[in-house]
């Protein structure tokens, strides 16, 4: 008689270690993605279009000021070469006021030395010598004068130059062109290539009028 399968025999028991390595698997598997919980939000966020604008503006207001920081740059640079030239010019010119003001004493004794004799041997010994202290006076302040750079305008004999000269009166003359100085009434200053005086001059014209020829007359 052949036996029949028990259905209610119990299963083979799964060993322990089975179970053991069956959760560690478990675990290390990746987890499943589930379902968003109600109320909650895992959409991702919404391109801002706005976005754009906010670094248009920044742009320009970096250029903006980017051009500002360039333009006071460059007016802090021409505001020093400006200063530059001014105290330039002040120490070049400032004595201008002064030099002047004493161009009628140094005249004055310009004029006292031309009267002084070429031949002092007649003259007194306290007129000599006074006579000689002027002289030497006035050689003096010619060489203050040219140390400051202060150049004495004699123009006799020299071409009329409106720039230094100022023309007092003609003098006709046929041995020179027009517009040659003849005198020299006053001498002319400048400082460096400032004037401080024109120098006051004679002016050579013609002596007699230029002839003209007259053209033949022709018979009708």
């Amino acid at each position: 008689m052949t036996q029949e399968n028990d259905t209610n025999q119990p299963a083979e028991d799964i060993p322990a270690e089975n179970i053991v390595e069956s959760e560690t698997q478990a675990e290390n598997s990746p987890e499943l993605t589930t379902a968003p919980v109600d109320g909650e939000d895992n959409s991702l966020p919404a391109y801002d279009a706005g976005g754009d604008d906010d670094i248009a503006n920044l742009a320009a207001e970096r250029d903006e000021l980017r051009d500002q920081l360039l333009r006071t740059l460059a007016d802090n640079e021409n505001l020093r070469r400006r200063t530059e030239r001014e105290l330039t010019a002040a120490k070049k010119y400032g004595a201008m006021g002064f030099a002047r003001d004493l161009m009628a004493s140094v005249d004055n004794l310009d004029k006292a030395i031309d009267l002084i004799p070429e031949n002092k041997d007649e003259l007194d010994e306290t007129v000599k010598n006074i006579l000689i202290g002027v002289e030497m006076t006035g050689r003096e302040i010619a060489s203050v004068l040219e140390r400051h750079n202060i150049s004495k305008i004699s123009p006799d004999g020299e071409k009329f130059d409106y720039n230094l000269h100022q023309a007092m009166f003609e003098v006709p003359s046929d041995d020179v062109e027009p517009g040659i100085v003849m005198q020299v009434v006053q001498s002319g200053y400048q400082l460096h290539d400032r004037l401080l005086r024109p120098a006051m001059v004679g002016v050579s014209k013609p002596a007699s009028p230029p002839q003209t020829t007259e053209a033949p007359e022709t018979e009708s």
